[in-house]
């Protein structure tokens, strides 16, 4: 091999190119005035014992050593600026991309590619901005199976016969550069590759196929974007539950969203109609049972604005006792409320049918107080119906008040009314509008008329009462005529009917069987009214 001062002498020549590439011809010169050492013949011989397949020793011309041994010395620096692992095990690739300043001088030596390691796999040329005909020499490395010359200035003929020595090459970018303009389809060799290798080359790899391919292109884009932008508008507007939950409008359902839910609003899923709006049960995509109040009809803007107004305050409710909305739709010609699904019914429905026991009325009379005053302490501005047929039960007996409306001017008097009408229905499991003539006024007028010398006549019957549970009836009763007692302004606080029901609740033991019912024949003669402290 070479003498170190000779490595090191060509190696600094070899650098200096990265800073100027005027010094091209001081380094070819330099070269050729290098020679092989005295051994450099017996070491050439002992690798072509080792092994036959290097490419100076099948030359069917004698041995060079002079080039030979050059060729070692820009192999090894090429390699390093190839930036190879260990240069001194392989030389798996030449790698110069975007290196104009030394890949003309490269490409100079042919005495390089003449006898090109065996081990290179991989040629990268790109990006160099090289002019002139297709560099030939690079196809003497047979053994490669990468080779990259895109973005370049090449131009002329492709040399087609070279390249079928390159029986291993799986990888062909000539991209981006200005050869003569031939339809290379038409070579076996070249249909390997796809129309990537080619592109704005002036090779054509097949007409037929790249007129196909660009008009399916220029087609085919245009109807995938319309196609994408038909879908986002589809998940946004029409059938927002599909995207993920952090991309959704909370509250907002739209109208197939609920069609979706209700079967198409079948007629199975109606489950009842109701000052003009029709009611469905339904199923949300996620799982969820809901149940959806719809009006229809055209209303106009303003009224659609105030719904969805109202819809905004109702869906920050959070209490047991209220009714859950989980959102709203304003359509042209239908509103809907969106709320959860309660299996329990109403507390109407739950009076006449199951005959419920005093405690239990008791346990609902609590939720709905708790709920009035929730309302009044953060939400005075809404108003709510305490009617019986309004108040629904879930399956553990919580009352959910489920009608709102918005009222901006708040009179706490209206509310306990409401509830003194609630707790004399629960007490007596009369209907005002349906059994008396005169309607609520007639129902409070009738039970004060019998209160409290004939109580048997206004307390319902079924219900199993100890004499405790009897007093507390009447006591309720008086707490039901004085919170429908307007006229007088004396009416008991939210806060006052709340301690009172609670400490009846309290008090009231649980009933296990019919023994404890007890006969009040006597009208209840003797019983306190109820006071209030």
């Amino acid at each position: 091999m070479a003498s170190i001062s000779e490595t090191i002498h060509i190696f600094f020549l070899i650098s200096s190119l990265q800073v100027s590439p005027t010094l091209s011809a001081t380094v070819v010169e330099d070269l050729n005035n290098l020679h092989p050492p005295p051994d450099f013949n017996s070491t050439i011989m002992n690798n072509c014992i080792h092994n036959p397949s290097l490419k100076y020793c099948n030359s069917s011309s004698p041995m060079d050593l002079n080039e030979i041994f050059k060729s070692t010395i820009v192999a090894s620096h090429l390699c390093n600026e190839s930036k190879n692992p260990n240069c001194v095990k392989s030389f798996p690739k030449i790698d110069l991309r975007s290196r104009p300043k030394i890949t003309p001088l490269y490409l100079s030596f042919n005495f390089f590619w003449k006898y090109c390691p065996l081990g290179i796999m991989s040629i990268d040329l790109s990006n160099n901005s090289l002019k002139g005909a297709f560099p030939t020499d690079v196809l003497l490395c047979t053994q490669i199976q990468a080779l990259d010359l895109s973005y370049n200035q090449l131009s002329g003929d492709i040399p087609v016969e070279s390249f079928s020595v390159l029986a291993n090459l799986t990888f062909l970018n000539l991209s981006y550069n200005h050869f003569s303009e031939m339809k290379v389809s038409d070579t076996k060799f070249f249909q390997r590759f796809n129309s990537s290798s080619f592109l704005h080359s002036g090779l054509f790899p097949g007409h037929h196929n790249y007129t196909i391919k660009a008009v399916i292109l220029l087609v085919g884009f245009p109807i995938f974007v319309i196609l994408m932008i038909s879908c986002t508008g589809w998940l946004c507007f029409v059938r927002p539950d599909f995207l993920p939950r952090m991309l959704r409008s909370n509250h907002k359902f739209t109208t197939w969203m609920l069609k979706a839910a209700t079967n198409g609003f079948s007629k199975k899923n109606l489950v009842g109609k109701n000052e003009g709006a029709a009611i469905y049960k339904g199923i949300l995509r996620d799982g969820t049972r809901v149940k959806i109040e719809i009006y229809k009809g055209d209303v106009s803007r303003e009224i659609r604005d105030e719904f969805v107004e109202e819809c905004k305050l109702l869906v920050q409710f959070q209490h047991k006792n209220l009714i859950r909305v989980l959102g709203w739709n304003n359509s042209r010609r239908t509103r809907a409320i969106v709320t959860e699904w309660t299996n329990g019914g109403n507390v109407e429905l739950w009076l006449s049918e199951s005959a419920p026991s005093w405690k239990h009325r008791l346990k609902v009379l609590i939720g709905v107080v708790e709920a009035m005053c929730y309302l009044q302490e953060q939400w005075p501005e809404v108003d709510y119906d305490l009617r019986t047929g309004s108040v629904l039960l879930t399956d553990n007996l919580e009352p959910l008040i489920s009608r709102f409306k918005i009222e901006y001017q708040h009179r706490s008097t209206k509310y306990v009314y409401k509830f003194g009408l609630f707790l004399l229905e629960m007490i007596t499991n009369r209907r005002p509008l349906e059994e008396f003539e005169r309607g609520e006024a007639g129902f409070i007028e009738y039970i004060r008329m019998h209160y409290p010398e004939n109580l048997q006549l206004v307390v319902d019957e079924r219900m199993m009462l100890t004499e405790n549970m009897f007093d507390q009836a009447e006591q309720g009763l008086g707490l039901g005529l004085m919170c429908t007692d307007q006229p007088t302004g004396k009416l008991p606080s939210l806060v006052q009917i709340y301690n009172m029901v609670t400490r009846a609740y309290k008090s009231c033991p649980i009933l296990t069987s019919e023994n404890h019912r007890k006969s009040h024949a006597d009208g209840g003669h003797g019983h306190k009214r109820v006071q209030f402290k």
